[in-house]
């Protein structure tokens, strides 16, 4: 049987008696339940986005990663686009909303907060976990008990029929679907009727040819990790809750003393690389927002989640290491990318010497993802230094909807 807890702890935050007590007992409760080797990788990325975004998201996705567009599924009030690498890296499902005044659960998780209302239906919705037994591992889930929607209601989201898929967390905002699927079994998605569509393939392979022709399309590689922030309050709680949901373990914290917040990252217990099953970061302030005049401490996690909410920040792809005409290949890669109209937050941080470089990008304007480009050194085993995720904290901080957000409550017109 497998020892969720029999991995070495990183990072240098100091967590709760509460946090330390419970993810031993989950853990050791997952584990003897079976639950730990019956739930496996993360096979499929869910996000949706606002009317008449999809195409122009597919091109940039398409532009910027190693993802191929695959197949359309039509459903009353959405479109599904399925991206995929391979079945070796997580799906990307991109769901378009038809009607720009259809109202539902994941809108109204958008509406309370200033800035994620003005893109009512762009959000990162959660992933979809392969398990080998899906009944029982709801059964055993539910005796716990987390909660799922009924088939008829994920019939009525148009949700895929053939995933058993959890209510919105809490903490997090996001939901965790679950999928039975054998090793090396084609992913299929049980939802509405399959289409190529052609204004779709031709926007994907425009990006693709000119991802091509800035010789880029090598050297980005599948996703690594998910970045999502929560408020302070609810880091312990977010973290054992998605612990309790998938197979991963805590492989550490760090605070990040200079932006006032930590950087808390979990990791699947199988072993698998992240391309195939991303690590799982979660980012919170120290403090809560209510405390800022007192303290006058940076708060730009806090700040983030008041005005888009809980939810997934960014989404990091690795880039392969190595040099490109005298750069390095991150460096190449972002130059490239530039050179297209695409934004970043900052410059590449890091070094090889530090063990890797990382970048921003700016928020997307369809799913308000920022894309996190990541080049591992020599086998560098981290997600980055104190240095760079400290600078990444920081400029992350400064993105564009946050800040105009803040002047408008400081001139109290918001």
């Amino acid at each position: 049987m497998i020892n969720s807890l029999d991995f070495a702890r990183h990072g240098d935050k100091q967590n709760s008696a509460f946090f330390e007590e419970y993810l031993q007992k989950l853990l050791e409760e997952r584990d003897q339940l079976g639950l730990t080797d019956m739930i496996q990788e993360i096979d499929a990325l869910m996000i949706t986005v606002d009317p008449d975004h999809s195409i122009q998201y597919i091109a940039e996705l398409s532009l910027m990663t190693s993802y191929h567009y695959l197949v359309t599924l039509e459903t009353e009030k959405h479109w599904t686009h399925v991206l995929r690498i391979d079945l070796n890296s997580p799906d990307l499902l991109v769901r378009e909303v038809k009607d720009p005044n259809l109202r539902g659960i994941f809108r109204a998780l958008n509406e309370i907060y200033p800035v994620g209302a003005r893109k009512p239906n762009s959000r990162y919705m959660g992933e979809i976990i392969r398990v080998n037994n899906m009944h029982e591992v709801v059964k055993l889930q539910e005796a716990r008990e987390f909660r799922f929607f009924t088939q008829d209601e994920v019939r009525k989201l148009e949700l895929p029929g053939n995933v058993a898929i959890s209510k919105p967390s809490p903490y997090t905002h996001n939901i965790v679907g679950y999928m039975k699927r054998d090793p090396g079994e084609l992913r299929v998605y049980a939802l509405g009727i399959s289409t190529i569509r052609p204004d779709v393939q031709a926007a994907y392979d425009q990006a693709k040819d000119q991802q091509a022709k800035l010789r880029i399309d090598d050297l980005i590689l599948p996703v690594d990790h998910l970045a999502t922030r929560v408020y302070s309050q609810n880091r312990e709680v977010a973290i054992l809750e998605y612990l309790s949901w998938s197979s991963y373990f805590f492989w550490g914290a760090y605070n990040i003393w200079d932006q006032n917040s930590s950087t808390n990252v979990t990791k699947s217990v199988h072993g698998f690389a992240e391309t195939k099953s991303p690590a799982k970061v979660f980012t919170a302030n120290n403090t809560p927002y209510f405390v800022n005049h007192l303290e006058k401490l940076p708060s730009p996690t806090e700040t983030f989640v008041r005005n888009y909410g809980p939810r997934l920040h960014h989404i990091a792809l690795s880039v392969k290491d190595g040099t490109r005409d005298g750069k390095e290949n991150i460096d190449f890669v972002v130059d490239a990318i530039a050179s297209q109209g695409k934004g970043f937050l900052l410059d590449v941080i890091g070094s090889k010497e530090e063990g890797l470089k990382q970048i921003f990008s700016n928020a997307s304007e369809h799913s308000s993802l920022i894309i996190e480009y990541v080049q591992r050194y020599d086998g560098f085993d981290g997600f980055f230094t104190r240095d760079n995720v400290a600078k990444l904290t920081e400029a992350a901080g400064v993105e564009e909807g946050v800040l105009e957000q803040q002047a408008k409550l400081s001139q109290g017109i918001a």
